[in-house]
C-alpha cells in the first residue's frame, strides 16, 4: 500500500500531530507499506529524508515559528501521481489538508482525515472576533470532516462531539500509539543520571507545549503550593512555546522558582528518561482530543495528576492510574502531594497505568488497525 501523509505541522516542529504522523510513518513502514510525508517547508530546516516532499511555506503572523504552507505545488502535484498514491491521509482540515483532498479527488482514491485538534479552542491565535473565529472552526473542520472517506477520531469524546455536530461520514476511534518498546519503565536512578537531576528530591514532570492553550501557568502555581509542603520538590517542564517567556518570568517570581527547572525542547527519542525520573506527571490542559504525553507517561509507569476534561479522562483513570482534578492549582496541588507522600498508592498507579498502555496504546496496535481501515476503504478487506 501506498500512503501519502498531508501535514501542516511536522519535523523539526515538535507536538502532537507531528508525533503522530511519524509514528503512523515508521509503523506502516514496519507492515511492509511505503508512506510519504507532504508537509510545509522550514526556513532553517535540515536536508530531508526522501520520504519526505516540502511545500513553500511563509510564517505564521501570531505564531512564526509555525510555516503556513503555500498549498500548490505543479511540481509536487506530478510528484503524487507519478508516486501511485493508494490513500490519501489528511491531518489537518485546511491548507494542506485540502490540497490532500483535491489531489484524491482529481486521481480518485480515498481520503482519510484524522481529526486530531479541537479547533475552536485555538482561537487566540486568529486576530479576530473570538466567538466569530470559534464557530467557523468549528464549521470548517466538520465541513471537511464531512468530506472524507473516513474521519479518525483520537478519543471517543471526539467521535461524539463530530456526531453532535452533524458529521455523517463514517467515524473510527483510533487513538495514537506509543512506541512501548521505547516508552517503558526504567531504572530512576540511571534515569535520574541521565538527565541531570539529584536521586533523592521528589520530582513533578509536564512535556508538552509552553502555549496558552495548555495552561502551564496552573502548574506553576500549584507547584507552588507543593513545595511549600514539600520544599525538596522539584518541578521539571520539557518544551517550548509562545508562552516560554512569560511563564519563566513567573516562575522566577515564586518564593520555589530556584526549584523549578525549564529544559527546552528535547528530541523524541531523548524524552523516556525524564518520565523515568519522574514521580509524578502534572497536566492542565483541558482543549485535548487524547494528551499523548499522558499516554507516553503511562506507558513508562508513571502516574499523572492532570485536571479532568475530554480525551484527558480517557488516559487517566481516576484513582487507577493517576488522579483527575478540578482546574484550581489548590486541587492539583492537593493531589500531588498526597502521592508523593504515598509511594506504595504511585507503584500501583504506575504499574496500572502500564498495563493500560500496553492494552490501549501500543503503536503497534493501533497502526494495524488504520492499515485495516486503509484495506476497507481500498476494498481489500473489513473494518477490524
Amino acid at each position: 500500500m501506498r500512503v501519502a501523509i498531508f501535514t501542516n505541522n511536522y519535523l523539526p516542529m515538535r507536538g502532537g500531530v507531528t508525533t503522530a504522523v511519524e509514528t503512523l510513518r515508521r509503523g506502516l513502514g514496519a507492515l511492509g507499506h511505503q508512506a510519504w510525508v507532504f508537509a510545509p517547508r522550514f526556513s532553517n530546516g535540515a536536508p530531508d529524508p526522501p520520504f519526505v516532499f516540502r511545500y513553500p511555506s511563509i510564517p505564521a503572523p501570531t505564531y512564526p515559528d509555525f510555516p503556513l504552507a503555500v498549498p500548490f505545488s505543479p511540481r509536487l502535484a506530478r510528484i503524487v501521481r507519478d508516486l501511485g498514491i493508494d490513500i490519501f491521509h489528511a491531518q489537518h482540515p485546511f491548507l494542506l489538508g485540502r490540497t490532500a483532498r483535491r489531489l484524491a479527488r482529481r486521481l480518485g482514491r480515498p481520503l482519510v482525515f484524522t481529526y486530531h485538534t479541537r479547533y475552536d479552542k485555538y482561537a487566540h491565535y486568529v486576530p479576530l472576533r473570538r466567538e466569530w473565529v470559534e464557530a467557523a472552526a468549528i464549521r470548517w473542520s466538520c465541513r471537511f470532516a464531512d468530506s472524507a472517506d473516513l474521519v479518525i477520531a483520537p478519543s471517543l469524546t471526539i467521535r461524539d462531539t463530530l456526531r453532535e455536530r452533524g458529521v455523517k461520514a463514517p467515524v473510527e476511534v483510533v487513538p495514537t500509539g506509543v512506541e512501548l518498546d521505547r516508552f517503558t519503565p526504567g531504572d530512576r536512578a540511571a534515569a535520574r543520571a541521565a538527565v541531570k537531576l539529584p536521586l533523592a528530591d521528589p520530582l513533578l514532570l509536564y512535556v508538552g507545549r509552553l502555549d496558552r492553550e495548555k495552561s502551564v501557568e496552573r502548574l506553576l502555581a500549584a507547584f507552588e503550593q507543593v513545595a511549600a509542603v514539600l520544599p525538596a520538590a522539584r518541578f521539571v517542564l520539557v518544551g517550548q512555546g509562545t508562552e516560554a517567556a512569560s511563564l519563566r518570568d513567573q516562575a522566577k517570581r515564586l518564593p520555589a522558582g530556584d526549584r523549578i527547572e525549564f529544559r527546552g525542547v528535547s528530541p523524541r527519542e531523548a524524552l523516556p528518561p525524564y518520565y523515568q525520573a519522574a514521580d509524578l506527571f502534572l497536566f492542565a490542559s483541558e482543549t485535548e482530543t487524547q494528551g499523548l504525553v499522558l499516554a507516553e507517561a503511562a506507558a513508562c509507569a508513571l502516574p499523572a495528576v492532570a485536571v479532568s476534561a475530554s480525551g484527558v479522562d480517557e488516559v487517566v483513570f481516576n484513582g487507577e492510574t493517576g488522579i483527575l482534578t478540578k482546574a484550581e492549582p489548590r486541587e492539583l496541588a492537593d493531589a500531588a502531594i498526597g502521592l508523593l507522600l504515598d509511594r506504595e498508592l504511585r507503584a500501583s498507579m504506575g504499574e496500572k497505568a502500564r498495563a493500560l498502555a500496553e492494552r490501549e496504546f501500543s503503536a503497534r496496535r493501533q497502526v494495524g488497525r488504520v492499515a485495516a481501515l486503509y484495506d476497507a476503504l481500498l476494498g481489500r478487506g473489513t473494518r477490524p
